[in-house]
């Protein structure tokens, strides 16, 4: 059971380390253009000004990106909390009654558990410093 465990860990790591890179282009070719004539549109009429060049559209967007990363680092903590329950619960349902293998497998669920609690709050502190911090 353990070298299973091993190797769906070691695959999820594997897996995020090799996805998250795709992810920073993706966020970098999302930014607007610098040149403001752009934001116009087909007409280009440029007597207005670019909402996104002001410096609130800059921190709405840099808000954006942080809450996107910390949702998708959520979502993989959360997906490898879950699957570590599961593989704990199947742990302890196995175990045949031996005491080390019960112990291991209830450390298990509760370490899982703490995570989430963990990345729950961590978010949550995330969102509220954002949010204070971008107060007008």
């Amino acid at each position: 059971m353990n070298k299973l465990l091993k190797r769906i860990l070691t695959s999820a790591t594997l897996a995020v380390t090799l996805l998250a890179p795709m992810a920073v282009p993706a966020i970098a070719s999302a930014a607007p253009d610098i040149n403001a004539n752009l934001c116009a549109g087909a007409s280009l009429d440029v007597s207005g000004t670019c909402p996104d060049s002001t410096q609130e559209g800059a921190k709405d967007k840099l808000n954006g990106i942080i809450k996107m990363v910390i949702n998708i680092f959520s979502i993989v903590v959360g997906l490898v909390s879950v699957i570590m329950i599961i593989v704990a619960g199947l742990k302890y349902i196995t175990s045949g009654g031996a005491s080390d293998k019960v112990t291991g497998a209830k450390d298990t669920i509760l370490y899982a558990v703490i995570g989430l609690v963990v990345v729950a709050l961590a978010q949550t502190i995330v969102f509220f410093v954002l949010g204070q911090t971008t107060k007008v």
